[in-house]
């Protein structure tokens, strides 16, 4: 991890930060004056969020540290978090945005490795990083949240893969919240209005998208209600 300022006060992890909303989140949260610790894994899309918060160049803004890595990667993700805690003894807020969206497809037609796929990603990672994010929530000064997106589509015809793993994901972190609610860290579960995504694009190709919602306004949104 790169050398920045051991002063930083608020400090953002955001896994799945190089598109849709985890990027509008890690770019209005730096914008904000946070120090976000963009994680993803295509380099890219982690360079092009970077870029745009440092054309704005507003004064007070705040950085970036780009991670790119596999969130499946139990070795980098807890070598990621040993590094959190060895600059910054603490995350301030983790903003857990990273899912696979496996193509549309009857549940008796699932591709194998889609269904590999969708478990690794949108299930078994949010188990496995649990565990690792929780400590350094914990030690935030003012107490540490995690942030979880729900798209509550599971049961819905087609979205077998995306819909079952993404809704275990969110009863995962329901069980989470309702454990830590007296104690901490707070865990939030908001469901983002439908937005002009990429994701989306591939789930309904021929959807009008003029009325979807844009991810920097979702961003804003979901940072007001933190």
């Amino acid at each position: 991890m790169p050398d920045h300022p051991s002063t930083a006060r608020n400090i953002a992890l955001v896994t799945g930060a190089s598109r849709g909303l985890g990027a509008a989140m890690a770019e209005a949260l730096a914008t904000r004056g946070w120090h976000v610790v963009a994680v993803a894994r295509t380099v890219g899309g982690l360079e092009d969020v970077d870029d745009r918060v440092k054309a704005l160049g507003l004064p007070g803004a705040g950085a970036l540290t780009l991670a790119p890595m596999d969130i499946t990667n139990d070795d980098a993700m807890r070598h990621l978090c040993r590094s959190l805690h060895d600059r910054w003894g603490h995350v301030d807020l983790w903003v857990h945005s990273a899912i696979h969206a496996a193509p549309l497809a009857p549940a008796g037609h699932l591709d194998a490795k889609d269904w590999e796929k969708s478990v690794a990603v949108n299930l078994r990672a949010t188990g496995i990083l649990i565990p690792m994010v929780e400590p350094l929530l914990r030690a935030a000064p003012a107490g540490g949240t995690a942030l979880f997106l729900d798209d509550p589509r599971g049961g819905q015809k087609f979205f077998g893969a995306y819909g079952t793993t993404k809704a275990a994901q969110i009863l995962l972190a329901r069980s989470w919240q309702n454990e830590t609610m007296r104690t901490g860290p707070r865990v939030l579960i908001e469901t983002p209005a439908p937005m002009a995504t990429a994701t989306r694009a591939r789930f309904f190709p021929g959807e009008d998208r003029e009325p979807l919602a844009q991810p920097r306004d979702e961003a804003q949104r979901l940072i007001a209600i933190l």
